[in-house]
This record gives C-alpha cells, sequence and structure tokens, in this order.
C-alpha cells in the first residue's frame, strides 16, 4: 500500500474507530458493526497514513520536535482529523509491522574523501586476502591497528555490589577519577590474536613501541609482508609516516583508510568488545588495575577468538558508494 504525505491528505471527519463519515459501502458496513456492538477496524487507508506520517520529519508536519513518540503520533492523527480516537497499542503494532521507530535516530556521515573507493579497495581486498590482484602467501599477514583514547578509570565512592536474586549489579554513580589511558591495539585479521599496551599519551612514540612489538615476534619477523592497516591519525598519518615504517621494519607496507571510515577498521570490532565486556560499567580502583584488566583480557578473548567473518567486498562498497551519492545528489523536499 502506498500513500501521498499527510500534507497532501485530503482531511475528513472521521468517525471515533477511524471510519470516514461517508456513505461508502466500507462506511455502511462499519455502522452495522457498529449497530451490532462489534468493535471494528481500521480502514486499511488510515494504516497507510499513520505510517507516512511516521516516516516525515517532525517539522514538515508543523511540530517543535526533532523526533516522535507513540502519544505524539497519536495526538497529531486526532488533531488532524483523521481519527477521533485511538490507542498508542494500536498505533505500536501498525508501526511495528514495518519496523518503524521514528524516536530512535542514527548519526551518519557522507564519504568526505574523494579517493575514498581507491583507498577503501585494497583494504577489502586484503581482508579476503587479496592485495594488487594476486592472493596472498602463507608468509603475508594483515594487521590492523588502531588506538582507543581517554579511558578512565574511575572508583565509585562507594562498592560495586554484585548482582543477586531480583536485583542487578548496582554501582555507585559518584566516583573519584584516577587517570585514564589511551590503549592501542593491533588484531591479526586471519589469525585472531590481538596485541595491546596501555600508553599515558597517544603519538608516534607510543605507536611505534605498538609496533615494535609485533614486528620483533614471529612470524611477523620472519614475514615476506605484514600489512598494516590504520587510519589518518597524526601519529601514522600520511606517506612520511608509510616511510617511517618500512625504514624501522622492512617488511611492513602501512596501510590508511579513508577518511572518516573507521567502520573499515576491523580493530574497532574488537574495541566495542572491549567497552561492551571489560569498560562497562566502569569501576577500576586505579590505573594500574584498569591496565590489569585489559592486558588480561586480550588473553581470556584470544582463548575463543575466530577471525571475524567479513563478508563486505568491493561489489558492495561500490554499490553502497552510488546510492550515497543518489541520496546526496537528491534535490531538497
Amino acid at each position: 500500500m502506498t500513500s501521498s504525505r499527510p500534507g497532501w491528505i485530503r482531511l475528513v471527519r472521521s468517525s471515533a474507530s477511524g471510519g470516514r463519515d461517508s456513505l461508502s459501502p466500507a462506511c455502511l458496513a462499519l455502522r452495522r458493526s457498529l449497530a451490532a456492538g462489534v468493535k471494528p477496524a481500521f480502514p486499511p487507508s488510515l494504516v497507510v497514513q499513520v505510517k507516512a506520517l511516521a516516516c516525515e520529519l517532525p517539522h514538515r508536519l508543523g511540530l517543535p520536535l526533532s523526533r516522535l513518540s507513540i502519544e505524539e503520533i497519536r495526538q497529531h492523527v486526532i488533531s488532524q482529523g483523521l481519527v477521533a480516537q485511538i490507542s498508542g497499542a494500536t498505533l505500536w503494532r501498525w508501526l511495528s509491522s514495518d519496523a518503524l521507530r521514528p524516536w530512535q535516530h542514527r548519526s551518519w556521515i557522507f564519504p568526505r574523501d574523494p579517493n575514498f573507493a581507491a583507498k577503501a579497495g585494497p583494504i577489502l581486498d586484503l581482508y579476503h586476502r587479496v592485495w594488487d590482484g594476486v592472493p596472498l602467501g602463507a608468509d603475508d599477514f594483515v594487521i590492523s591497528a588502531d588506538e582507543k583514547t581517554s579511558i578512565q578509570a574511575r572508583r565509585p565512592k562507594q562498592p560495586t555490589l554484585p548482582p543477586a536474586p531480583n536485583r542487578p549489579t548496582r554501582v555507585e554513580h559518584e566516583y573519584f577519577r584516577g587517570g585514564a589511558w589511551v590503549y592501542l591495539a593491533a588484531w591479526d585479521v586471519h589469525r585472531a590474536k590481538v596485541f595491546g599496551r596501555c600508553e599515558l599519551d597517544n603519538g608516534i612514540a607510543p605507536v611505534d613501541r605498538l609496533v615494535s612489538e609485533v614486528m620483533s615476534q614471529e612470524p611477523y619477523k620472519s614475514a615476506r609482508r605484514v600489512f598494516w592497516i590504520m587510519d589518518n591519525c597524526s601519529a601514522h598519518r600520511g606517506q612520511k609516516a608509510a616511510d617511517r615504517f618500512r625504514a624501522q621494519w622492512p617488511n611492513a607496507i602501512l596501510v590508511h583508510t579513508p577518511t572518516h571510515a573507521s567502520w573499515l577498521n576491523q580493530v574497532e570490532i574488537y574495541f566495542s568488545i572491549v567497552q561492551r565486556k571489560v569498560l562497562t560499567p566502569n569501576d577500576f580502583y586505579s590505573l594500574a588495575d584498569l591496565e590489569q584488566r585489559l592486558l588480561a583480557f586480550q588473553f581470556h578473548y584470544e582463548r575463543t577468538a575466530s577471525p571475524f567473518k567479513w563478508t563486505f567486498t568491493r561489489n558492495d562498497l561500490h554499490a553502497l558508494l552510488a546510492k550515497l551519492d543518489a541520496k546526496r545528489l537528491a534535490p531538497a523536499a
């Protein structure tokens, strides 16, 4: 079913059940149902109109809101004369059938790098063990690395209480600040190995210490090539950083992600796991306690870890960029 935008819908007087005040066959059947004491169904056209309304930005409806709730949709439907009365449960059921949630939002950004496809393509190939159109050898490795900055050690002012029957873990809202770490991590994409270290500051020296920790041990030390996928942070930005890598570790090849493309860096998946499993809730007595927990989790995670199932390919990338270009070039409504 399709429907025009709410602004184009001719408003008509409706009955309490949603039926229009006309002598159409549907309305006559509705009145007969009412007379017989049967609770009538809302007409499909009303369902379509409500869903179309839920797909509008609130300011286009003349509402001073940033997003719509079920109650606000209900009030707007009634005020516009689409229906005399309707329950929030009914609206919820209609919207849920199409997974419409206008009360939620998600931030996103258009690709800013003019060479986005040219930079992202080789990374996607590496995840599928290909470089310059040639499959990687057994002595080629792919490392995804980045920094997770400003990880604070927060000590609650009252001890954390463990879970109990009918009670979740309780963490005191107020806390003492115990300092912050920069957590640098490197993820071996195809071997599911993780390397990490905590540093007080970010910069070239901490990054080089992480890379040296990895490159000084086997199998990376004697590998033919070790591809390092990293973003454009100042500590490893541009050709200067790539030259620095090759000067210190001749078999290391630095591959930069495009600008605003952290989602292409697999180590971000690992960071999201760390955030959920280690850092939430934040309950650490000191920086040493926080460091111990982060480094211990690496070994804990590796025991059952497997490579991430990365299915996004170059073809998917081209389709996505074409879709975004169409949205970006579309005239504003």
